[in-house]
């Protein structure tokens, strides 16, 4: 089961440094650039994944085409695409050693999210970061 508690959800977001943007836009009016916006404000550090626009920046952060490009530890894939591609990011991230998924909101996938968790990453399905982080009232890292 995804992770759905406050007290995990604090928990994951307190412990996670870098995250992994996968559907990262360069469009400021897509929710994938605002929440982008809104992580890096918070203090994490979010690598861009779009092989349409790697070698380009995004928010100043030099994009990737794909998760296995990134030469650093990754703590969350956080996934901006359709539900039907939640598998194939999560053979990536688990191929990439990462240590969580979280898909946005509206991107479900259980057989996915079991596979992820089956690896041994923690999940959150259906919801935002950037929403959660205020919900909760995090501090700024």
């Amino acid at each position: 089961m995804p992770l759905t508690a406050d007290a995990d959800i604090a928990a994951l977001l307190a412990g996670t440094h870098s995250i992994a943007l996968v559907g990262a836009s360069d469009r400021p009016d897509r929710a994938a650039h605002q929440v982008m916006a809104a992580l890096l404000a918070h203090g994490y550090r979010v690598i861009p994944v779009n092989p349409a626009l790697a070698g380009q920046a995004i928010l100043g952060q030099t994009v990737v085409a794909s998760l296995a490009d990134i030469a650093e530890p990754i703590d969350m894939v956080d996934v901006f695409r359709r539900s039907e591609y939640v598998a194939e990011v999560v053979e990536d991230a688990i191929a990439a050693g990462a240590k969580s998924l979280w898909t946005q909101l509206g991107v479900i996938d259980h057989a996915a999210a079991a596979r992820a968790q089956a690896a041994g990453l923690a999940v959150v399905m259906d919801r935002c970061p950037r929403i959660e982080i205020k919900r909760l009232g995090l501090p700024r890292r």
